[in-house]
């Protein structure tokens, strides 16, 4: 998952704007006026917080149209499909959580892409050896059957209250009617450009007239807007049962590769029957009990809430509240460190693999594996994984293995409604721009998702759980989160894109505001630090550039320095029904938190 900006957008109106559209609009067009960006808004009737600021106003219209929180999402979601293309969007998946204030009680939706039935551990093997990560990318072999219009239909048949194609409508018209483009959607498209060249349907829509779209001009997508009225009118069958299935499938097989560019865009396996059999599947969430509080996410095919749990269980003994700030972020960093050795061992698709889920979220190891951690001391990375079926104190029951890499896109919302009904929801197509292939006619780029299978064993003494087979889910780092009080009643829902960092955003973020008591937009936009069994840990600039990085090191960490680490969102829950909506301060353009009415 490459590195998404959200749009800077501003309110503006653009006239005499370079137009940049599938179909150009004629010179002088003026672009659409766009909300405003706020990284916080507080009130009520409900609250939205998304990467991007037409996304999160359409989830706002339906909250405003009596819409609940499930509506709302999807509707952001759609939404997120036209204006983060290279994020989102009906051609990958993601995973759904929900909170039900009527029974107070938490459900999830895995709707993941799934690998094709043909698929076997070779997958990514030629002539006997794995595939370069860049040549299986921009490729169909590296494309899975999407899941996000199915966790849409899943998520509304259960809990919401509006039918799809109303909650499509402004998506389609945002697509009909276009965004303004922003520095950063202009340098996401340029830090693909090579590879959007390779297919000319994407170099079509994303690259207007051959060049890179400007900054202030509109970016329309016609064809994505039919796309959604065809999906709005004849529902998820059209995907799944219909002639938009058929066009990836054909899309996959026979990528439509420029000849000139010289480019092997290997064929994929995708075929009609994976998409007649795929299924969002309703599953239980994880739950944590950390601090007096309940803290629900996903289960696998995701090691999401496997991974936070197990690391807020091993810190659950550390007053983090009053560790200073040095000794906070050395637990923290151990703590993700062990929860991610575990991971690569022990988490996969449970339809495939024997996950100890249980175990790996039970106090009793995570105490067997804190004993570990020490004040004046590093762990050494590969840490060697334990045993969660069969915990000892401070044991290291296997065989040390790195932590594969995933791509650092995707998107995250968080949704709360006047009745008190939560989501947090984090979709994806992998890395920026997924595989890089549009679907001819379509306006959407097709995922890599499969490239989050492990292409090789990760250690080949050792069982990889996340190695692809047929009809396989790879395992995924996203983390939803939503956390209850002891009368389960939400205090918080976040999340955050960002590849296997997620992980340790979301943990950093939670800590953030349940232990050391910043505010929710704050928690968010502190310099973040992610450790995934990794020799050195990565650091925002905002820690590598200060004091705590050389007193950390003074312990005998290491640090390398990442520019970037994530883009979370969140809603709190206030007293007497009020709500308050989080997002980015800087990160990614800025978020774009909105509240139904800020004055009631």
């Amino acid at each position: 998952m490459g590195r998404p900006g959200t749009r800077k957008l501003a309110v503006l109106a653009v006239s005499a704007a370079v137009v940049s559209v599938g179909a150009a609009a004629p010179p002088g067009a003026t672009a659409n006026r766009t909300p405003a960006k706020v990284p916080v808004a507080v009130g009520y009737g409900g609250a939205v917080a998304s990467v991007d600021a037409d996304a999160s106003a359409a989830g706002i219209e339906v909250l405003k149209h009596g819409g609940n929180a499930v509506d709302a999402a999807v509707a952001t979601a759609a939404a997120l499909g036209v204006t983060e293309p290279y994020s989102a969007g009906i051609g990958g998946g993601g995973y759904f959580v929900y909170y039900d204030a009527k029974s107070r009680t938490v459900h999830t939706v895995d709707g993941r892409e799934t690998a094709p039935l043909s698929a076997d551990a070779d997958l990514f093997t030629e002539n006997g050896k794995p595939l370069a990560f860049a040549d299986a990318v921009s490729s169909g072999l590296s494309v899975g059957t999407p899941g996000t219009p199915a966790t849409w239909q899943k998520a509304l048949d259960q809990w919401g209250s509006k039918r799809l194609g109303t909650l499509l409508k402004p998506a389609e018209r945002l697509a009909r009617d276009g965004f303004t483009v922003d520095d950063t959607f202009r340098a996401q498209t340029a830090s693909n450009e090579t590879r959007f060249r390779y297919f000319p349907d994407t170099a079509e829509l994303f690259l207007p007239n051959g060049r890179l779209p400007v900054v202030g001009s509109t970016f329309k997508n016609p064809e994505l807007a039919r796309t959604y009225e065809q999906l709005g009118r004849q529902g998820i069958g059209a995907v799944y049962r219909g002639d938009i299935g058929d066009d990836i499938v054909k899309t996959v097989e026979h990528p439509p590769v420029d000849p000139a560019s010289g480019w092997n865009a290997r064929p994929g396996k995708l075929a009609e029957k994976d998409f007649a059999v795929y299924r969002a599947k309703l599953q239980a969430p994880t739950r944590t009990w950390y601090r007096g509080l309940n803290v629900y996410s996903i289960a696998p095919s995701s090691s999401g809430g496997t991974t936070v749990g197990e690391a807020l269980n091993i810190l659950q003994n550390t007053d983090l509240s009053k560790a200073s700030e040095v000794q906070y972020l050395h637990h923290f960093i151990e703590a993700s460190r062990i929860a991610f050795a575990d991971r690569g061992r022990w988490v996969g698709d449970p339809a495939f693999e024997d996950v100890p889920t249980k175990e790996l979220l039970s106090q009793r190891y995570a105490d067997s594996r804190a004993c570990l951690i020490k004040d004046d001391a590093v762990l050494t990375s590969p840490l060697a994984p334990g045993d969660p079926r069969h915990p000892a104190p401070c044991g290291q029951g296997g065989t040390a293995a790195p932590t594969t890499y995933e791509g650092e896109n995707t998107t995250h919302l968080t949704v709360a409604d006047k009745w008190g009904n939560v989501v947090a929801y984090t979709l994806t197509i992998e890395q920026t721009g997924g595989s890089g292939i549009t679907v001819p006619g379509r306006g959407f780029l097709l995922n890599n998702e499969l490239t989050d299978f492990s292409f090789a064993p990760a250690n080949p003494a050792v069982h990889d759980p996340n190695l692809p087979g047929p009809g396989k889910r790879p395992r995924s780092s996203i983390s939803p989160t939503i956390v209850l009080d002891r009368h389960n009643r939400p205090v918080v829902a976040l999340g955050s894109p960002g590849g296997a960092t997620i992980v340790t955003t979301v943990l950093q973020t939670l800590t953030g505001f349940l232990d050391r008591k910043l505010p929710l937009v704050d928690a968010i936009a502190a310099p973040r630090a992610s450790q995934r069994n990794a020799a050195r840990t990565e650091l925002e600039p905002g820690l590598y550039d200060s004091d705590l990085r050389r007193q950390l090191e003074a312990i005998g960490h290491s640090f390398s320095l990442n520019p970037e680490i994530g883009a979370a969102t969140g809603v709190q829950r206030l007293p007497g029904g009020k709500w308050l909506a989080a997002a980015e301060k800087v990160r990614r353009g800025g978020g774009s938190a909105m509240v139904v009415d800020p004055t009631r």
